[in-house]
């Protein structure tokens, strides 16, 4: 019963989960398909604005990450004073780290645009959507903060909530702005870039004004979610509804929140918590080198493929954007069970943790490979739909096919990145990941795709073997339960 009992609530956190994420990765996809009705320049240009402001993202999540494993194990340990602390500190330093990188973005769009070599018939419309979106791009800083410290607590149906209402914002937005309907302006790429804007600011509202509830209230409290298909779509309206009546929530929530916020940092940072703050910084700092390594080395690669041709560039963003999606499956089961693992580390359940850890890992193993398989099988037919280019589409058909063989690795590498840290031990995903992914993927991926000639196809095999021998790696880290007495509880 007690098995039955912990994949029944692992499900209920990963269903929210997985829409919240597939609606995000939506978020990225909708001005891909939009664009490319536009034109593939547009769709290059944009796509590697993406890149880097995906990377700028992961600076904000090293605090996020930090965060979420922290509250993770605080809330299993029943630590609330602890678990408002993390939250509170969280929320002032990416806020701050956030306003930060936005004013370089806004500053610095053209000559970081031109370090990373953007085609000068690509350059206007790369550096107005990068000046526009990334200054603004600290509003996802404290998204990012908000939803991960939610999560921590198991109310997941409300980060899913604000992103449901964020993508009909976005949709709505690119619709009016990119080919000037409703009486406004055609703005192209620039439409596109303040419609991704506005919809992070809703978001970052939203995502406050729940965790203004969770902060007056205990972080033992638990309310039962309905996640079948009717429970879906009432939850589905309800964001939609709090979107309308959002102005009016925060006229008359904004004063009772200040106050509420006033009298708590008495009681929670005086004096101030300096150890729960490097708490913070021990997890979070680890977790982000690798995720920016990784980042990183995607960067200097789309550099490689980007002396190829705007071709390769653009089969390259198809090929992405529509992969980010098999492994969309992995990712949510395994948030979901890092949550719950948390918890056991906070309750020092270690075998409960290394047992749950097992069985998400093939549960995650068995989606990924099925989507990856299907998208295999389906491919040429999906970049028919996008584009007439015979270049994109025979290309792209068989980086899909190659990147079955990539999902097998790929997903040990979600799984044992995301759990190791969940127990504490972040430092070791840093070293191997640093390591492989600069020395095979970077590395061979210059050498079959630009010396030997194998071009976008070579770099992709590069691709494959990186992520096979880091998850092997990694994974067996993960069976020697070397990562059991890190926990921070």
């Amino acid at each position: 019963m007690d098995n039955v009992s912990v994949k029944k609530n692992l499900y209920r956190l990963t269903l929210p989960i997985f829409i919240d994420i597939a609606l995000v990765m939506l978020l990225g996809a909708v001005d891909t398909v939009m664009l490319s009705r536009y034109s593939d320049n547009a769709v290059a240009a944009v796509g590697l604005d993406n890149q880097l402001i995906s990377f700028v993202f992961l600076i904000y999540q090293f605090v996020s990450m930090g965060a979420a494993i922290l509250c993770a194990q605080y809330y299993g340990a029943g630590y609330r004073t602890r678990f408002m602390q993390i939250v509170g500190i969280a929320v002032v330093v990416n806020t701050l780290l956030g306003l930060s990188v936005s004013c370089a973005l806004w500053l610095w769009a053209e000559p970081i645009l031109t370090a990373f070599g953007l085609r000068e018939n690509l350059m206007a419309d790369g550096v107005r959507y990068l000046e526009i979106a990334g200054s603004l791009s600290f509003l996802q800083a404290i998204s990012l903060t908000f939803s991960a410290s939610l999560r921590s607590t198991g109310k997941t149906i409300k980060p899913m909530m604000s992103t449901v209402a964020v993508n009909i914002l976005n949709i709505l937005g690119n619709y009016a702005l990119i080919f000037g309907h409703w009486g406004l302006p055609a703005m192209g790429v620039e439409g596109a870039a303040w419609a991704t804007a506005g919809s992070r600011l809703a978001s970052a509202v939203i995502l406050a004004c729940f965790m203004t509830g969770v902060w007056r209230t205990s972080v033992k409290e638990k309310k039962s979610l309905d996640l079948t298909p009717r429970g879906i779509v009432f939850h589905t309206l309800r964001a939609s509804y709090f979107v309308i009546s959002l102005p009016f929530k925060v006229v008359f929530r904004s004063a009772s929140a200040a106050r509420s916020v006033m009298s708590s940092y008495r009681r929670y940072f005086s004096p101030f918590p300096w150890q729960e703050m490097k708490n913070l910084f021990h997890i979070g700092i680890p977790a982000m080198s690798e995720e920016m390594s990784y980042s990183l080395s995607q960067i200097v690669i789309t550099y490689f493929i980007n002396q190829l041709s705007t071709e390769a560039l653009t089969t390259k963003v198809y090929c992405t954007t529509t992969i980010t999606f098999v492994i969309l499956f992995s990712v949510s089961i395994v948030q979901g069970g890092d949550i719950l693992v948390g918890h056991y580390i906070g309750q020092l359940r270690y075998r409960a943790a290394y047992i749950l850890g097992n069985y998400v890992y093939r549960v995650a193993t068995i989606l990924t490979l099925i989507v990856a398989a299907v998208l295999a099988a389906g491919g040429h037919v999906l970049l028919t739909f996008l584009t007439d280019n015979a270049y994109i589409i025979t290309t792209g058909t068989w980086i899909f096919f190659i990147d079955f063989f990539l999902s097998y690795g790929r997903v040990k590498n979600i799984f044992a990145c995301g759990t190791l840290r969940a127990t504490g031990d972040a430092i070791y995903p840093v070293c191997v990941g640093v390591i492989c992914q600069w020395s095979v993927a970077v590395g061979v991926a210059w050498l079959l795709g630009i010396p030997c000639g194998f071009g976008l196809l070579g770099i992709w095999f590069a691709f494959c073997l990186d992520e096979n021998l880091r998850g092997i790696i990694l994974m067996r880290r993960w069976h020697s339960l070397k990562w059991r007495g890190k926990a921070f509880v």
